[in-house]
């Protein structure tokens, strides 16, 4: 072999060596090793909303699921730490101070609660920490370009509104319409997407709209209000306890409006609160299967769930939907971690939570799958609209949003 044709096959050898040390190094920010990924989230385990504490629980129960059954993900245990904010924005403060100057999360994944997660979207933003897959639909989670490290876990709250809305302009285009929205982020964004679907006609077939407070121990007046409008629709835009005594409330008046109920209140557990009878007839739209229905029973994913729930969350209720959807959020998030490799800094969690392609999830509806691009973090937006018919719901058609 000639000194030439050595120096070629040598300068190759060192060239394919390099390549191979290359793509072997690992790269980690704060929160990710060779070990572990640590990621935080805050959650309503106490106070108002304290229904909706399922959502962590199930978040942490299956990374501990993956963790003993899988090893992690790429040979990683995934600790979630997960604390309670009571749903208030000051306590979110502390909390995710914490969780970022104290226990060095990669990541906030997950975190509930429109005006608590607004409290530090501006400080994690700040910090370039990925704010990912949030329990909250307000529409400034949709703000690529003001803050890109905050996205949503599902359809936002504007994007449902204007399904509903424009279910109503389908069939009662003529519809003397009343409205009762929570007086924040949550409530004007779904009452903004409904008016967007009612177009130029908003102005005349609204024709009352009243607001509450979280804190207001009753509705009781708003609803009677309601009631003296003469309206024959009612967009309900309440949340957790207050909208089960909305639910009483117009049973007790014998109001019969077409009722329009936003999808955080329609779990099986609002519901029963209220007691069923009083809800016979009420419309939602939504993405998900209601896994505690008939109509899921021999469906793979819901089974896979039942059988999670008995072992992970043998405390909870098993009838508690909320927990099947972020069950499917904490999925995601394995996909995105996974997706990630071996370049676990913030910036490539970001990358990869912006560019998702056709990934399922098991909650969502057959034929549903999350999509984003780094223009629009909005995961999909067409949705079923169903009826109660006082013992389960009843599919009437998908409609999408803009």
């Amino acid at each position: 072999m000639t000194m030439s044709i050595i120096r070629l096959v040598t300068a190759a050898a060192l060239a394919c060596a390099a390549s191979a040390a290359t793509a072997q190094v690992k790269k980690y920010d704060e929160g990710a090793s060779d070990t572990e990924v640590k990621l935080g989230q805050t959650m309503p385990y106490s106070g108002p909303l304290s229904a909706h504490g399922i959502q962590g629980r199930s978040e942490v129960a299956y990374f501990k699921m993956l963790n003993e059954t899988q090893g992690g993900i790429n040979g990683r245990k995934i600790n979630l730490i997960s604390l309670d904010d009571a749903f208030s924005p000051p306590k979110t403060v502390e909390q995710t101070r914490k969780l970022v100057e104290q226990d060095g999360v990669l990541a906030l994944f997950g975190s509930s609660g429109t005006a608590a997660q607004s409290a530090v979207q501006k400080y994690l933003n700040g910090k370039k920490i990925p704010q990912v897959l949030l329990s909250t639909g307000a529409n400034k989670w949709n703000q690529p370009k003001l803050f890109p490290w905050s996205t949503p876990a599902f359809f936002l709250y504007g994007t449902e509104g204007e399904v509903l809305g424009r279910y109503v302009m389908k069939v009662k285009p003529d519809a003397k319409i009343a409205i009762l929205y929570q007086n924040d982020d949550f409530g004007k964004d779904y009452v903004a997407g409904f008016k967007k679907a009612l177009g130029d006609k908003a102005s005349t077939m609204i024709i009352k709209e009243v607001t509450y407070e979280l804190s207001d121990p009753t509705l009781d007046s708003q609803v009677l209000a309601l009631k003296n409008s003469d309206a024959d629709v009612f967009f309900n835009v309440s949340l957790g306890k207050a909208t089960s005594q909305v639910y009483k409330k117009v049973y007790e008046l014998n109001w019969k409006p077409l009722q329009l109920v936003v999808s955080p209140s329609t779990g099986r557990v609002f519901l029963e609160a209220a007691g069923l009878e009083t809800v016979n007839g009420i419309i939602g739209a939504t993405a998900y299967k209601q896994f505690t229905s008939p109509r899921w029973a021999n469906d793979p994913d819901v089974i896979a769930y039942k059988e999670f729930q008995k072992k992970y969350l043998p405390n909870d209720d098993p009838m508690n939907e909320i927990g099947f959807v972020t069950y499917s959020f904490a999925h995601v998030m394995a996909h995105i971690i996974r997706a990630s490799g071996d370049d676990l800094t913030r910036a490539n969690l970001l990358k990869q939570a912006i560019n998702l392609k056709n990934v399922p999830a098991p909650a969502l509806l057959p034929g549903t799958t999350y999509n984003t691009t780094p223009d629009d973090y909005v995961p999909f937006k067409r949705m079923q609209v169903q009826r109660f018919d006082g013992n389960d719901w009843v599919p009437l058609e998908d409609i999408t949003a803009e």
